[in-house]
């Protein structure tokens, strides 16, 4: 298993500070016209921004042994992943032909500026939806999502059995404690898990897919602009 302090110290140290939009129109400037791949490269940003903060925390709550602040801040971490896993499909849809580009356009908006209060004009893609997608590319991601769920709501885990065992024999319930028991083995194989899930999307395959675009929009602008 990685270091996951030295991992994370290395992801906070190398965290992108500013993003230049003249560089970025110099990159191409057909292709930087379009507001899409600009949204693109401030949600990847701002996904990596999230996860280091909440990966960071869960792993500190961990180490002090509070497993249940630990695991809802582990489902915050494979939310925003299965974000920038959301958008980089939606990309590479688009250069593959089977999405539409400005439908593309308007999903870069929700998912970079969408909110569930009407604080922004943008309404949020649904969670869920995002998940399922996400998990046909990393199968088990869903899984762990709802694992983690179970101990995030006041259900039957996050209650009565994180708070509490039933003696069989005297028909006694004994409250207590429990999430280091439950999961104080298992929280780093998860955590860990995350981690490899972002860093494969955020250094491999989000440069790859954005360049990907960027031709694809130097090829097809001309169609885009009698579309738009």
């Amino acid at each position: 298993m990685q270091d996951i302090t030295k991992t994370l110290d290395a992801w906070k140290s190398s965290l992108c500070r500013e993003v230049d939009a003249g560089g970025v129109y110099a990159r191409s400037k057909i292709a930087h016209k379009w507001k899409a791949p600009w949204r693109g490269l401030l949600l990847r940003e701002s996904v990596a921004w999230r996860m280091q903060d909440l990966l960071e925390q869960s792993h500190a709550l961990y180490m002090a042994s509070q497993l249940l602040g630990a695991r809802i801040l582990l489902r915050s971490a494979f939310e925003t992943a299965a974000v920038l896993i959301h958008l980089n499909q939606a990309t590479r849809q688009v250069v593959a032909g089977t999405k539409d580009f400005h439908e593309f356009t308007e999903r870069t908006e929700k998912l970079l500026l969408g909110s569930r209060d009407k604080s922004t004009p943008y309404e949020t893609i649904n969670i869920l939806t995002i998940l399922s997608k996400a998990s046909k590319r990393y199968p088990g991601l869903e899984q762990w999502y709802a694992d983690l769920s179970e101990s995030a709501h006041p259900n039957f885990e996050g209650m009565l059995l994180g708070y509490s065992e039933f003696d069989l024999q005297s028909r006694t319930t004994n409250f207590q404690n429990r999430w280091e028991a439950l999961y104080g083995s298992s929280h780093l194989k998860a955590l860990s898990a995350c981690m490899v899930i972002f860093e494969a999307e955020y250094n491999h395959e989000w440069p790859d897919a954005f360049e990907a675009l960027e031709r694809w929009i130097e090829q097809n602008d001309a169609m885009l602009e009698a579309t738009k």
